[in-house]
């Protein structure tokens, strides 16, 4: 059983920072892409950011030159580093992996969300 687990959401003023984690666990092989995707209110999942197993990267144009994906894949984890929060970034974050758990082939999975409010 694969899990993913996400820390690091909040309540954080505009203009400021947050630094979200995302830990993969459980029994596979290698974990492939993984993302960031964030929901708001009355709103569909986006993709925020994407990250390679090798380290290439994609923004959503809204987040570009603010947020930075990253990933440590000997811990099995990733980051999202969000900086010059503004209020529109108030959301529901959620990472997504793609990891393979069985013999040539590969699953999608969620964490469980968390929430980031960015209000003064």
């Amino acid at each position: 059983q694969v899990q993913l687990v996400e820390s690091g959401g909040g309540l954080v003023q505009p203009g400021g920072s947050l630094r979200l984690s995302c830990a993969v666990s459980g029994s596979f092989s290698s974990i492939n892409a993984m993302a960031w995707y964030r929901q708001a209110p009355g709103k569909q999942r986006e993709l925020v950011a994407l990250i390679s197993r090798d380290g290439r990267t994609h923004y959503a144009n809204s987040v570009k030159g603010r947020f930075t994906i990253s990933r440590d894949n000997a811990k099995n984890t990733e980051y999202l580093q969000m900086n010059s929060l503004k209020p529109e970034d108030t959301a529901v974050y959620y990472c997504n992996a793609d990891v393979s758990d069985y013999p040539g082939g590969s699953r999608d999975y969620w964490g469980q969300g968390t929430q980031v409010t960015v209000s003064s």
